[in-house]
């Protein structure tokens, strides 16, 4: 076949799409399984971060199993999913429950056993500057104080917005509650010296006020997606005092 007629050139450019479009596949087929597996371990690190528990990639899933209970899907009345399975509430993906009318939304709650406290760890999802802002929140056995916070986000500004995921910014969450005379407040974030009228606050970052913003209009949505789940505490206490 001649080289230079525009049928070689044809069939040779075709073969070589062919065979670069088999070799990604089998590329992305191979590095699928461990890209899932690390995704895996990232969230059950987070997880852990939640309630005080630092772990790598080399302890994560010990230490999950070691210190997470159960897990569980809730609705938005508080009542747990008749499918719902420790496995169906990890896989849950709140970058898309966040999107859905309340009503139609899985809300994932994960148990841990601190100290000989059960702690409600719930995850949250919104929006900072630049992309999306995620993390989670570990409520005592009330289901309304904080026992600890973490955040993470995918390219918030360093120095900055970025700040949400460091130690500095996420302390000062333990401790606050949600409630306040019975109402669901969630946590204000506000400048530093700001109060906040009849609700537990935290210091913005300093010259990271969208990505704040972002962080507490991401607690109330999320966190107030579960006042149900909440309140039945109350309800839970009232029935052991009749018993």
């Amino acid at each position: 076949m001649n080289k230079n007629s525009n049928t070689y050139i044809f069939i040779y450019a075709s073969v070589m799409v062919i065979l670069v479009a088999a070799a990604l596949a089998l590329t992305n087929g191979l590095l699928k399984d461990q890209h899932n597996k690390n995704s895996e371990i990232d969230k059950m690190t987070q997880i852990l971060r939640s309630i005080k528990v630092e772990a790598d990639k080399n302890n994560a899933e010990s230490l999950f199993a070691q210190n997470i209970q159960t897990a569980y899907i809730l609705n938005s009345a508080g009542q747990v999913d008749n499918q719902s399975s420790p496995e169906a509430a990890f896989a849950v993906e709140m970058s898309g429950e966040v999107t859905k009318p309340l009503e139609e939304r899985q809300l994932p709650v994960y148990e841990a056993l601190v100290e000989g406290d059960t702690l409600y760890i719930l995850p949250v999802y919104g929006a900072g500057l630049w992309g999306p802002i995620w993390g989670y929140v570990s409520l005592k056995n009330d289901r309304n104080t904080i026992y600890a916070a973490s955040f993470s986000h995918s390219g918030e500004t360093p120095g900055l917005g970025a700040e949400i995921s460091t130690e500095p910014f996420q302390a000062p969450f333990s401790g606050k509650v949600l409630y306040k005379e019975g109402e669901f407040r969630s946590i204000a974030i506000l400048k530093s010296g700001q109060k906040a009228d009849n609700q537990d606050a935290v210091d913005a970052i300093s010259g990271g006020t969208i990505t704040s913003k972002g962080v507490e209009d991401m607690l109330l949505n999320c966190l107030g997606a579960y006042k149900a789940f909440f309140e039945q505490v109350e309800t839970e206490n009232t029935e052991n005092k009749e018993e």
